[in-house]
């Protein structure tokens, strides 16, 4: 397993009674902001992406998905992705997998983690990956036995499902405690069309930490109506220390209609930043790659830091 960032503590520069823990962020961007946009980058578009996010202080990257190329074209170059970034030790490299096919793409590269998604919906997963969720929760077993590095399980439509409406926390509950019987070495729970609220996040995230025990949980929120920071708050104030942020806010899922991306990376480091956290990241970098990215893609990313900046009092 690639090493693991280990807690280190900050004091806020104008509060000092602030001295809080360090927050691990996974930047998604180049998968889960990719994947949704109409502008296909090419391969070293998306290694000049991932390098920046590299010098920026990313250490946990999804650095491409192994869906299929004819449902999403903007990964389609997986391998040729991968394999810039063979022998590299300064970042844990992840692969998106989806099915038994995605499974052998990733094994022919090299990884130091995967992280497979379950719909919490039949509906959603059957958009995604074609089968049930209990037939991707058993594959993601398969998975867990065969890996020689980790498997983080994702809960897709954790609060909510653009087919199936409304998702009750039992459901979540019952899908987290079965990935964690399987093995999964950490356990995400996604809100993948941004409907959470963070009253809801915090009862969720409660439930869902009952059920899988020492299993470290990490959070992936879309930021669809603008709830996304108040949603990473609340995971935070319940023990989440892992969250997933993208690159000046791009991207979305294709498989969830109307979706956008997850928070952006620049909004959330601020935020930490100010309230005492530590990320080893770095905020003047963040921002300059997500204006990069704009322009590559051709679209005003939604960050806020790119409109608003920094703030560095006198």
């Amino acid at each position: 397993m690639h090493p693991v960032i280990t807690a280190r503590f900050s004091q806020h520069p104008n509060r000092p009674e602030y001295a809080l823990g360090m927050i691990q962020i996974v930047e998604v961007g180049p998968r889960d902001g990719l994947q949704n946009e109409s502008v296909v980058l090419e391969t070293d578009q998306k290694v000049a992406l991932i390098e920046r996010l590299v010098q920026a202080g990313a250490t946990r990257i999804e650095i491409v998905s192994f869906a299929h190329p004819g449902r999403v074209p903007q990964m389609a170059d997986a391998e040729a992705v991968a394999a810039a970034f063979a022998g590299r030790e300064d970042f844990s490299r992840i692969g998106l997998v989806m099915n038994e096919r995605g499974w052998q793409r990733a094994q022919e590269v090299e990884l130091d983690e995967v992280n497979i998604p379950v719909g919490a919906t039949d509906g959603f997963n059957q958009a995604n990956v074609a089968a049930s969720p209990n037939e991707t929760i058993e594959f993601v077993a398969d998975v867990v036995g065969q890996s020689e590095i980790p498997v983080t399980g994702t809960v897709s439509v954790a609060f909510g499902c653009p087919y199936d409406g409304e998702v009750n926390e039992e459901t979540v509950v019952e899908i987290a405690g079965r990935l964690a019987e399987a093995g999964c070495a950490e356990i995400a729970i996604a809100d993948t069309i941004g409907v959470a609220d963070p009253w809801t996040v915090r009862s969720r995230l409660a439930s869902v930490r009952a059920a899988t025990g020492d299993v470290p949980l990490r959070v992936h929120f879309h930021d669809t109506r603008n709830t996304g920071i108040a949603n990473t708050f609340a995971a935070i104030e319940s023990g989440v220390e892992i969250v997933d942020a993208s690159a000046g806010g791009i991207g979305g899922c294709p498989f969830a209609p109307n979706a956008t991306g997850n928070i952006a990376t620049d909004d959330l480091v601020f935020t930490l930043h100010r309230a005492g956290f530590v990320t080893g990241m770095d905020l003047d970098r963040l921002i300059e790659t997500a204006r990069w990215v704009g322009e590559v893609l051709a679209i005003d990313p939604p960050s806020a830091l790119l409109r608003a900046g920094d703030f560095r009092p006198g």
